[in-house]
């Protein structure tokens, strides 16, 4: 084979050329000269000389080759084969031959001809879709100018197989094919061709020998290889033969849990069936006998009595033999931060704590335990370093470690910085590392490098829709990683100053009825010293009072809100530092410019709201933010404002009586609450749940104007708000996590004759996002119905808000990548919820019911965006068929 076909071949040859050992004792330049010189004779090393066409520098390579002019070397000899060893080793050159040119009395002149191996010029991979190819090409690192040879086309092949093999596609074949490339020179084309085949599916999974546990029972057990079934959703049936091992010793793991400590597999085997392309899976098992815990004596621990170990372990004599409970009770390596007893020593200092339980001996049916404790020195941090964070300042990520130096070691804890870390937002929580650095038993010292990958943690929010009767820009901007000790360091802004962890967001909405301008800012460790958070905000919004049916608005009518707000939330350490206390003062200026709608019953004036709110919640969920796999968030909080009915003079049960039909009615001809005739002008009077009690054709006392008398009475906002909300996370097989949710909310007032206000209320239904309204309202989200369709009206027809809701909810949620760059899940739904104008309405047994699925993609610039599609189970108020299908966007929410 020519050297072309080598090449195009990339076999790597190291040639050997020595023309003593063809010749006997002469050496050949070209094939018609020959050059004589005693064989086995030591020679001085006159030259080097580099021929054949290369890119490398000509003294490079005789560097590499270890050579060096004046050396001592003998034809043929160590010196040039070790130089060839050496060449070889290189990776770079496909031939590499030697030939003397000349030899002048004891000096030599030697030739040294190689041939470089080719680089990669372009790939072309066919065989899968266009969208997969970017990933296998940054996989297996084909990037320009890479060296072409044996070994890269051998792991190209094999990553690819194996990779397809693991998806289900046993009969994966690879071929790659090198051609020169033309313009480029010494560089090749890559062709890869993937023939994936169809998918390998297990046919059966059929067991013998099994007696005490049924062939459901193994099947169940073995987690990752799975025979088909259409019901199956979340685990496909394919066989991939290193997951298939592990499978084989679950079985028998499940033997031991009930207590078939003996159970072994005798044979198994794996038949392919080419003509349905599918796998056959026998397992001949042999159970042996039953066995009991006995007694179980601990040995060597010092520390904890054998009482506290006891119940750690949690294993009585005279139970059925588990040995896989036993391990768990010991060690459980599938969770973190279990009670067993090697973390109860780990989280205490007891890092070189090792235990260990032993069967020392077995009669008939029952085993003795001895479990062997071997506790070690105590161990302390040391060096504590994080690495990976380039613009995130140091003292960020410093301030939320629980690992301190000098402080004994804790598992616990170093668990807890993991998450403490993920909750910051800035780094990828799949990627924190913790890695263990010297070691050392006997200075009793470890020092820990928390490894991160930093994520985008800014946020832009640009979008347009139709809503509120007309199109909707919005512009927002969320900085959460915000640094404003650098606001006047020019060389910071990239754009802005970052790294200190302070957020700042603003956000700019508006349509031709409306604009709404708010910006917020954030400390989380206000001061510097404690974990304390300082939050601000302030918002100005203008509404205008616009006709749905002509779409003409009226900016001479307006609806003005200035709030300003400013809180502060401390971590408290009691009952545990997962508690957060928080506290807030706002204030907010209603003004009404002749905007008169069913909202309010008032039209022209002014409300002021002065309002203190106070919230404790609890939160260990963990330990990604955006896809929480475990732990639980609860929160209560309370809304007051001052009791100005007892102190400001007024008597409301005097305006509650000017007020009794002073409501014009301006709907259609029909009958009131209670059965009598409702007419267009009449004047009604209501209770205090809105429903209207009778009907007159004028004003009973035509002294004050109930516009008057309700801006008197809500000039300034009198009322409370209590509101509870309970999450939870629980991993329920595999990456499948369930969340389980419940909220209530309830509003009231002190004074029953001034009544509960018409601002902060409940509206429920729908997508659950806020919309332009700033009234105070709270929008819940209950997909499956419009949105607000679920909240009292007036006679009207308009919505006034729930005074109480509550709402239940469950979520199986799993997750299609949780990469820094996107995070995507899916997930399946299951709603109730229902909202009352008073709490004399309140029943939390009649609720409205939905189901459906959706899909959330978070990325890091957006922020979390999402669909669902919704099922309401139940009719709509004052329909009788169930509301069916709604789909539902989602932008900007909390996760």
């Amino acid at each position: 084979m020519n050297k072309l076909n080598n090449f195009l071949v990339l076999q790597k040859k190291i040639q050997i050329v020595l023309t003593l050992l063809l010749l006997g004792s002469f050496s050949q330049i070209k094939a018609q000269e020959r050059v004589p010189f005693d064989q086995g004779k030591k020679y001085i090393l006159a030259k080097v000389s580099v021929v054949g066409k290369i890119s490398f520098n000509e003294q490079t390579v005789v560097t590499f080759s270890g050579l060096q002019k004046g050396q001592e070397i003998t034809v043929p000899g160590e010196e040039i084969s070790s130089a060839i060893k050496k060449l070889g080793k290189l990776g770079l050159f496909d031939e590499i031959a030697f030939y003397v040119n000349k030899v002048e009395n004891d000096s030599i002149y030697l030739d040294l001809d190689i041939v470089e191996l080719p680089k990669l010029n372009e790939v072309k991979i066919v065989g899968v879709k266009k969208s997969k190819v970017e990933a296998l090409i940054k996989d297996n690192n084909l990037t320009k100018n890479k060296i072409v040879n044996e070994n890269l086309i051998t792991t190209t092949k094999n990553y690819i197989e194996n990779k397809y093999k693991k998806e289900g596609f046993y009969n994966t074949k690879v071929t790659i094919t090198n051609t020169p490339d033309t313009i480029n020179g010494h560089q090749v084309n890559m062709l890869i061709r993937i023939d994936k085949g169809d998918k390998v599916k297990i046919s059966s999974i059929d067991f013998t020998g099994n007696k005490q546990l049924t062939d459901t029972q193994l099947r169940a057990a073995m987690k990752d290889t799975k025979q088909k079934n259409f019901i199956r959703v979340f685990k496909a049936s394919k066989f991939i033969p290193e997951k298939y091992k592990t499978d084989l010793e679950k079985v028998i793991a499940a033997y031991k849990e009930k207590g078939y400590r003996d159970a072994r597999i005798i044979y198994d085997s794996v038949q392919y069936n080419k003509q349905k392309n599918t796998l056959a899976i026998k397992i001949n098992v042999e159970e042996g006998n039953k066995y009991y815990f006995g007694n179980i004596k601990f040995l060597g621990n010092t520390v904890y009595s054998d009482q506290l170990l006891s119940r750690y372990l949690g294993i009585k004599k005279g139970e059925t033999y588990n040995g896989v409970l036993l391990e768990k009770r010991i060690a459980d390596k599938s969770k973190p931060d279990a009670e067993d007893i090697t973390n109860l020593y780990q989280n205490n200092g007891y890092l070189f704590s090792n235990i260990n339980a032993v069967e020392v001996k077995t009669v008939n049916d029952t085993i003795d335990f001895e479990i062997r404790v071997t506790e070690g020195p105590i161990a302390y941090f040391n060096k504590i370093t994080v690495v990976g964070n380039d613009k995130t300042n140091d003292h960020v990520i410093y301030r939320e470690l629980r690992t301190k130096p000098g402080e004994k070691y804790s598992k616990e804890q170093l668990v807890r910085t993991i998450r403490e870390i993920g909750q910051l937002g800035f780094f990828d929580p799949e990627a924190i590392d913790p890695k263990f650095k010297n070691v050392d038993a006997g200075a009793g010292t470890v020092d820990i490098e928390y490894h991160v990958v930093e994520k985008g943690s800014s946020q832009v929010e640009l979008q347009g829709g139709y809503g509120g009767g007309g199109f909707i820009g919005t512009l927002g901007l969320s900085f959460n990683n915000f640094s404003a000790r650098k606001l006047f360091d020019k060389e910071a802004y990239k754009p802005l100053p970052m790294g200190d962890g302070q957020k700042v967001a603003l956000r700019l909405q508006g349509s031709t009825y409306f604009q709404t301008y708010s910006l917020s800012f954030s400390e989380p460790w206000f001061g510097g010293k404690k974990p304390v958070q300082f939050s601000s905000s302030i918002s100005y919004s203008k509404q205008f009072l616009n006709n749905y049916i002509t779409r003409t608005v009226d900016k001479s009518k307006s609806f003005n809100i200035f709030t300003i707000q400013v809180g502060l939330a401390k971590r408290l350490t009691v009952p545990d530092d997962y508690f957060v206390l928080s506290q807030s003062l706002s204030y907010q200026h209603y003004d009404l410019n002749n905007y008169n709608t069913g909202l309010f019953t008032f039209g022209n004036g002014a409300s002021r709201n002065l309002a203190y709110t106070i919230g404790l919640s609890r939160s260990n969920k963990g330990v990604n933010p955006i896809f929480p796999t475990y732990g639980s968030e609860f929160s209560i909080t309370a809304k007051v404002t001052p009791p100005y009915s007892l102190f400001n003079g007024i008597d409301y049960g005097d305006l509650k009586n000017q007020k009794e039909y002073k409501t014009q009615y301006t709907g259609e001809s029909r009958s009131d609450d209670y059965g009598q005739p409702l007419n267009k002008g009449d004047y009604y009077k209501t209770d205090s749940s809105g429903k209207i009690t009778s009907v007159g054709s004028d004003y009973a006392s035509a002294d004050t104007d109930v516009a008057k008398v309700d801006q008197k009475k809500y000039n300034w906002l009198e009322y409370y708000k209590v509101k509870f909300k309970g999450d939870w996370y629980t991993k329920v097989y595999g990456k499948l996590v369930l969340r389980t949710l419940t909220e209530f909310g309830f509003l009231g007032a002190y004074n029953q004759e001034r009544g509960v206000i018409p601002f902060e209320r409940f509206y429920l239904g729908g997508d659950g996002m806020a919309n332009y309204s700033m009234d105070g309202r709270e929008t819940i989200q209950l997909r499956g119905y419009p949105n607000n369709s679920l909240t009292p009206v007036n006679a009207n027809g308009d919505a006034i808000g729930a005074t109480i809701y509550n709402k239940f909810s469950m979520e199986l949620r799993y997750p299609i990548t949780l990469k820094a760059s996107a995070s995507i899940f899916a997930l399946t739904f299951l709603e109730a919820g229902s909202s009352y104008p008073t709490f004399k309405d309140y029943n939390p047994f009649d609720l409205n019911r939905s189901a459906g699925a959706g899909l959330r993609v978070f990325m890091p610039a957006f922020g979390l965006l999402g669909i669902d599609f919704g099922y309401g189970f139940d009719a709509l108020p004052g329909q009788t068929k169930a509301n069916g299908w709604e789909t539902h966007f989602i932008i900007g929410q909390q996760f």
